[in-house]
């Protein structure tokens, strides 16, 4: 009662809100580790096994021939990076704080910093994980080319915004369902290992499997990313404007869904539980 209160300008409000998303990131980041460096190196190590796994399972069911001529390993990199940077996505957002954490009693702090901070400290180490990955192999084994680097990019930002998507509604369900929640998020990552199309390429595909993964936006952004990494390959049975618009929907819905929840979520829910 002894404070008084001066109004912020909007500059002053966004520039504190950026603040407080920063240090949202930086929490998010060393949530694995309390080392930055070593849990980007953690994450690096993941996908490096990821790789070398889907490598030796492409040589001995010989599925190299499937593949697009050019660089394999880069074939395969550009599928896993799209699939962890999805995945890793799904599972930030969806475990996000939501209204009733602890972490919500201390203002500014809300639940739209939380959100955007578990997103971007996914995408930021991700991103950096990636192109350590593809420094060291461009140095330390062969010269990498990429023919439109820029849009192969975009294909992993549609990616991770999908993602972003996906996991603010599993968010938004969570309060409601907690249990049911924990395993639809662990069902929708395991199913991504052959439903997002890492492993194959659309083009190659029958008409009646390709109507079995096409309703996946990874699938749409993993297929017209190689389409951008590699000259020889013009995908023509995906769209990335379906991912994009998808995710769009995703977030809106998403976004709904959190402000309804966040006026009727009670801490004395999980009494119970």
């Amino acid at each position: 009662m002894f404070v008084q209160s001066r109004g912020k300008s909007r500059l002053a409000g966004a520039a504190q809100i950026a603040a407080l998303i920063y240090h949202a990131v930086a929490r998010n980041v060393r949530k694995r580790h309390n080392n930055a460096l070593v849990a980007i190196l953690l994450n690096m190590l993941q996908i490096v096994v990821f790789v070398l796994v889907f490598y030796f399972l492409f040589v001995v069911l010989g599925l190299r021939g499937s593949a697009v001529r050019g660089d394999f390993l880069l074939y395969v990199m550009s599928g896993i990076f799209l699939f962890i940077c999805h995945t890793k996505a799904v599972g930030a957002v969806a475990g996000a704080e939501g209204p009733n954490s602890a972490l919500m009693q201390h203002a500014p702090m809300n639940t739209i910093v939380s959100i955007s901070a578990a997103a971007l400290a996914s995408l930021y180490v991700q991103t950096l994980s990636m192109f350590l990955i593809l420094l060291v192999y461009h140095i330390g084994f062969t010269p990498i080319e990429i023919d439109q680097p820029a849009a192969a990019f975009g294909m992993l930002l549609l990616a991770w915004f999908t993602g972003c998507g996906v996991g603010l509604i599993f968010l938004v369900l969570r309060p409601w369902f907690p249990l049911a929640v924990g395993i639809m998020v662990t069902i929708y990552q395991r199913a991504n290992m052959i439903a997002s199309g890492k492993m194959f390429l659309a083009n190659t595909l029958p008409g009646y499997m390709l109507a079995m993964f096409d309703w996946n936006p990874l699938f749409h952004a993993i297929d017209q990313a190689r389409g951008f990494v590699f000259i020889n390959y013009n995908p023509h049975f995906s769209n990335w404007h379906y991912a994009w618009w998808l995710g769009v929907v995703f977030i809106v819905i998403g976004l709904m869904g959190e402000f309804y929840t966040r006026r009727h979520v009670s801490i004395s829910w999980s009494a119970r539980r």
